[in-house]
Parts: structure tokens; sequence; C-alpha cells
């Protein structure tokens, strides 16, 4: 059945309306299933998983020394942390604990979507927007994981010897490492993209907005000409753990060509405000100056309030 013009997906849309909003990033949560499915764990992988844990726990601190000794000797990325006289202590042992916190939900196969979001974050984190905004290019993140990948090859090869668990506990290994690998590097092209343009904008951010993001104002980069859609796309992106808070989900089909040249549908989301929801550029209410399509300017600021507000 069609919707009426005031009906979305539950959403009235006879109020002035900010339009909606489409070509998000699957959130972490759905590309986590997704590569879940693309990628199961078989139950053999599983149990060798199980039984090779408290053989990778006991290697676990020099995992984790060795790591950072690694990155230390070469001189590309001692570079990049600043340690090109030497690993700067303070430096070295916030990156250690963040490096054990991930080995210890690693081996304790947490496969939580808090996790997702926790590698999602750090991807960003490695992309210079971390306490000490520190870019690791994108080959050295991919690299550290194959780094992880092959220790624990050599720690179950030395520490359980021909036992016949091992191989499957690798492949499960490194199919988890791989599914971990995937959504960092969505975190850090998030990050990317977030600064990727000429033209700065203020993003302000007010009431439960400033709790989910943990921030009361950001500044994000754009292209010349880029509407307020594009903005909000990155900002999304980048926060989306706030569209639940926000956006009502419907759906919108398409077609594209198969290889044969005849059409397919295709569904994809869309995301509508929800009422009560405004934002302002420069103070002037988009929902009545031009919506999502409303051109940015250089140093404008993008206001975001929650109902109420």
């Amino acid at each position: 059945m069609m919707l009426t013009h005031t009906e979305w997906y539950g959403v009235r849309t006879d109020a002035p309306s900010l339009g909606v909003l489409a070509g998000l990033n699957p959130a972490p949560e759905e590309e986590w299933d997704k590569l879940r499915a693309f990628l199961p764990i078989a139950p053999d992988e599983k149990a060798g998983m199980l039984a090779s844990v408290e053989a990778l726990f006991r290697r676990g601190p020099e995992l984790v020394v060795n790591t950072y000794d690694y990155l230390l000797a070469h001189h590309e990325t001692a570079a990049i942390l600043g340690w090109e006289s030497g690993a700067n202590p303070e430096h070295l042992a916030e990156r250690r604990r963040f490096f054990t916190i991930w080995l210890a939900r690693t081996l304790g196969l947490d496969m939580s979507y808090d996790f997702a979001h926790y590698l999602f974050r750090a991807g960003q984190i490695h992309a210079a927007h971390g306490p000490r905004q520190i870019q690791v290019p994108e080959r050295y993140v991919t690299g550290a994981i194959s780094q992880v990948n092959a220790a624990f090859a050599r720690f179950l090869t030395e520490e359980m010897p021909g036992h016949p668990a091992v191989p499957a506990a690798l492949a499960g290994w490194n199919k988890l490492l791989s599914l971990h690998l995937h959504m960092m590097l969505l975190g850090y092209q998030s990050a990317r993209a977030w600064d990727e343009g000429e033209v700065p904008l203020t993003v302000t951010l007010y009431g439960k907005m400033r709790n989910l993001t943990q921030a009361t104002r950001r500044e994000m980069r754009l292209a010349p000409g880029e509407q307020v859609g594009h903005a909000l796309r990155k900002f999304f992106n980048y926060y989306p753990q706030t569209r639940a808070e926000v956006f009502a989900t419907g759906w919108q089909e398409g077609e594209r060509l198969d290889e044969t040249g005849k059409p397919w549908l295709t569904v994809s989301p869309t995301y509508q405000f929800k009422m009560g929801w405004r934002l302002l550029l420069d103070g002037r209410d988009l929902s009545y100056n031009g919506g999502l399509s409303h051109p940015i300017q250089p140093g404008q600021t993008l206001s975001i309030f929650p109902p109420g507000r």
C-alpha cells in the first residue's frame, strides 16, 4: 500500500520537512552481521579457537610488547608515532593498554555490537581522530592485523605442536581478524572523509546529541559547492550511533542493470528526521530555508537540536 503525503513509515510529513537523507554507509552492526554471514566460523573452527585461547593468553604479553618493539624498529612507523629517538613512555603505555584491551576481547570471542563499534572507533583513532591526532597510514593498519595473524600461527605451533585442533583454530582466528580489520577500516574511512575538502564547517550539538557523540562542537571540511545533505552524510557516517535516535528508517526502490542489461530491482534505506529535530544553518531553520539541498558557504555553522530545544 502506498503511503499518503502525510505519512512516511509512521512519521508525519505535513509539517515543514528537512527532506529525506539517503546514501549513508551501513552502520557498524550491519556490516558486522554481513561479514559474519559471509565468513561464518564453523563449529570445528570455534572449538579449535576455544581450545587455543589458553595458549594464546599465555603469550599475550609477549605479543603486546613485540608489536610495539617492531613498530619502533621500523623507521617509517617510528617516525609516524614520533619515536625517532625512542618511544615516549607515556605514549607507549597508552598504546599497550589499548592493544591489551583489544586482545582480551578478541580472545574472549566478543561478538557483540558494542565491540563492533569499539573497532570502528579504533579505526577513527588510527586516522588521526584520537587524543594524539596521529594518522597511521591505512597499509600499516592492515599490516598490523597481518602481524597478529602470523603471531597467532607461530604461538600455536610452539605451544600446541601437533595438536589436531590447531588448523581449525587458525582458520577461525583468520576469519575473526579479517572481520576486525574490516570494521577498523570502516571507521578509518569515515574519519578520512570527515577531513576531505577545502570548505570549513562547524557543527554544534545540543541535548542528547552531546551524550551520544561525547562532543559539543566539531569542525569538518567539505568540497566547494557541497550542500547540507553532504555534511549530514559525513556526520552520520562518522557517528552512526546517533541514527536510531534521530531518524525513522524507510526504504527506497531503484533499478540497476545486470550483466545482461536486464533491469534489476534494488532497495536501499532512507532516513527521515523524526518529529521535533531541527537543523539551523547560521541560526536559520533549514526546514524553511532549502533543507538538505541548501549550499554550504565557508565558515558557516550547522546546529543540530533534538526535540524540545
